[in-house]
């Protein structure tokens, strides 16, 4: 337990039984009447984001997330398979909680894994992987970086605007976050 004036970006509270992250946070000192703590909350399974109004100095509780390192070993049928790199345990993820993150993920791919009481919640990559280009159009004489795009599709399966001059088996970086291309690797 703990109470809103604690409040900070990226904690994680239970609230109504659901799990919630801190995204923002305000205290507010009103001229008159009591003050209160103006939240914006990120629901931890659907990404639904809603504001909240706390009463100042109210008890709330925080849930304890525990992060891990893990390492992406392979896919079982719909599943994804993962192994602490601390202890070695394996662990088996269901492709809901895997998400969109399974775009970016070749086997060996590092992550972090949240779990809470358990139970898997969320996936963290790093902020950009180098993927293998399996397939593009060839480019022309002449094309440079500022001519525009053309789609290429990536080892996950994924396609991603890459420029012009990137050619077929070539190596680029790839943002995790918005799948937007970075640069050659």
């Amino acid at each position: 337990m703990a109470s809103t004036n604690d409040l900070k970006n990226g904690m994680t509270l239970t609230i109504d039984g659901q799990l919630w992250t801190v995204v923002d946070f305000q205290h507010v000192k009103p001229g008159k009447g009591p003050a209160f703590v103006r939240t914006k909350l990120r629901s931890v399974l659907s990404g639904k984001v809603v504001d909240r109004t706390f009463n100042a100095g109210i008890k709330i509780d925080i849930a304890i997330l525990e992060k891990r390192d893990m390492q992406f070993l392979y896919k079982d049928g719909e599943d994804f398979v993962f192994m602490d790199t601390a202890t070695y345990d394996q662990m088996t993820i269901s492709a809901i909680t895997v998400g969109d993150s399974a775009n970016y993920m070749l086997e060996n791919t590092d992550a972090v894994v949240a779990i809470h009481e358990g139970n898997p919640l969320y996936i963290e990559l790093p902020a950009s992987v180098e993927l293998k280009i399996t397939y593009t159009e060839p480019g022309m004489q002449g094309d440079r970086s500022s001519a525009g795009s053309k789609p290429a599709t990536v080892e996950t399966g994924i396609e991603v605007a890459v420029p012009l001059f990137i050619k077929q088996d070539e190596k680029i970086l790839v943002d995790t976050r918005t799948g937007a291309y970075l640069g050659r690797a």
